[in-house]
């Protein structure tokens, strides 16, 4: 094959363009012809396919990710070879993931948000632990080897140097593979890898996504890879100030020289990732679309606990002492929220004193989509009144929203009605537009019935947006959050919290707060 590109493998697999290339093979982005569908096939250099040891390298490479099948890795679909059996050359089909590499990502915005770095990490490692529990170890955890779908997700790919903990052979003690930017002690040293290993790697490319740049540098592999033997990594709290001492301490205890202070297993590195993402989302206010796709997948436990404890497995001196003042404060702020509106945080402003929070029932938002089929996560739709800005509403996923809708929008019903002149909505994806419309009865099916008043704009809406409404002093029911625009490079919204004020010198507004 002199030409790759449009050749068809087997009669089956169109090489349509090269999108990436290694050691070893290329990767095509390919047509299948039986399934019409495109797929991702990497094909094994001609050059190297007569190496038994290479060859033995990429036929495993292929039996090993086809027993995982995770939503975090990459599934294989095929394997085969093309040619006579004397001059074959393997490959092996992927799915095909539109999107681009987390090293991509950083290269392009430096050190990510935090709690976008955070739930990688757990993604990461949630797949790194579905391999891990068929004995098979990564050895090759990067950036590089992480894909970050259209959705937003990441998917671990290339296990070509994977290696079945039961096997013995290619790859086994004294010989040193992977990429020492991330390659722990041990595999450096060319001793036995095991779990340990990825995790330390996972450690190291946590760094990365906070600080932007790798922990060592040197004038060759060799030199930094003698670093991460050698030398403990900076201190990721200096390269990124203003992160919680927990995630530092976690970056520390993942990438720790000594086996016996490192993590042992991926779920004690997982659970504590998941208590750092719910700090870190609570110090910031906010969470990013990925942060928020990991928080919902949390245990509900997990999900609605306190952001001010670190897990005993957290809890060194060091940890203990940067954390003291910071619990005192956040147990007192806490405690007079909790005396204010029940278990959900603090409003970021605090209503005037002649205004208070319309008080709402568990079920007093819906989802509105009178242009659509399926509605927008109705089942989503409680978390914008309970109280909690951990936990999001979110509209479908437009590839180009305004060419596909005029709106999208959620209802807060606040049954029987009252005067709530003033709404504070909280949104993790800001930059978005829209209005706020009002209705006595229904609500009204069609967005332009006359049974809806427009009672405020919102353009470019902040992070939390203070909305004032102009209601001529009538009580309605139904207030409706109606998204018409979408910020750019966005593909959904998502709103936290809806908070609706009215005056306590109401009769209305003290019959529906008793």
């Amino acid at each position: 094959m002199s030409s790759p590109v449009g050749t068809l493998l087997n009669g089956r697999y169109r090489l349509d363009a090269r999108i990436g290339a290694g050691g070893m093979s290329t990767v095509f982005r390919a047509f299948d012809t039986v399934l019409e569908r495109q797929v991702a096939v990497k094909l094994m250099h001609r050059d190297i396919a007569s190496d038994s040891d290479q060859l033995e390298r990429f036929r495993r490479e292929a039996r090993a990710v086809a027993r995982l099948n995770h939503p975090h890795i990459v599934q294989v679909i095929d394997a085969g070879e093309e040619g006579d059996s004397l001059h074959a050359t393997p490959y092996i089909v992927f799915e095909y993931v539109e999107g681009e590499t987390l090293k991509d990502r950083i290269r392009r915005h430096g050190g990510l948000p935090v709690a976008e770095a955070v739930a990688y990490a757990i993604e990461i490692a949630r797949a790194l632990g579905a391999a891990h529990e068929c004995q098979i170890v990564h050895r090759d955890v990067k950036p590089q080897n992480v894909l970050v779908d259209e959705e937003g997700a990441a998917k671990v790919t290339d296990f070509g140097i994977a290696r079945s903990l039961e096997e013995e052979g290619l790859t086994a003690d004294g010989r040193v593979l992977g990429t020492t930017d991330y390659v722990s002690p041990e595999q450096a040293l060319g001793h036995a890898v095991t779990g340990q290993s990825d995790l330390y790697s996972l450690g190291v490319v946590l760094f990365e996504m906070l600080t932007g740049d790798v922990p060592f540098k040197g004038p060759n592999q060799v030199s930094v890879a003698m670093k991460h033997v050698r030398e403990d990594l900076p201190d990721v709290a200096v390269r990124r100030p203003g992160i919680s001492a927990a995630l530092a301490a976690v970056v520390d205890r993942a990438t720790a020289k000594d086996l016996d202070r490192r993590y042992a297993d991926d779920a004690t590195l997982i659970r504590d990732l998941e208590d750092v993402l719910a700090i870190e989302t609570a110090r910031a206010g906010q969470a990013t679309g990925e942060a928020t796709a990991v928080l919902r997948t949390l245990p509900e436990p997990s999900r609605r606990r306190l952001p001010l404890r670190v897990r005993t497995s957290l809890a060194v001196p060091v940890v203990l002492g940067l954390l003291t003042a910071g619990i005192v404060a956040g147990v007192l702020t806490v405690a007079a929220d909790r005396a204010q509106r029940g278990t959900g945080q603090q409003p970021a402003v605090a209503p005037p004193p002649d205004l208070a929070p319309v008080s709402l029932s568990a079920g007093a938002a819906s989802d509105y989509d009178p242009i659509g089929d399926d509605g927008e996560h109705p089942e989503e739709a409680r978390a914008v009144v309970d109280n909690d800005p951990a936990t999001f509403w979110s509209t479908e996923r437009y590839s180009a929203f305004a060419q596909q809708k005029d709106g999208v929008g959620i209802v807060v019903d606040a049954a029987p009605g009252v005067v709530a002149p003033r709404m504070e909505i909280t949104s993790s994806t800001p930059g978005w537009s829209g209005e706020v419309l009002v209705a006595r009865e229904g609500p009204p099916d069609e967005i332009d019935d006359p049974g809806w008043t427009r009672v405020a704009s919102i353009r470019d809406a902040e992070q939390v947006q203070q909305v004032q409404l102009d209601l001529g002093g009538q009580p309605f029911r139904h207030y409706l959050v109606w998204i018409t625009d979408f910020p750019d490079d966005v593909s959904s919204v998502e709103l936290a919290e809806i908070v609706l004020s009215c005056s306590t010198a109401t009769e209305a507004c003290q019959s529906q707060n008793r």
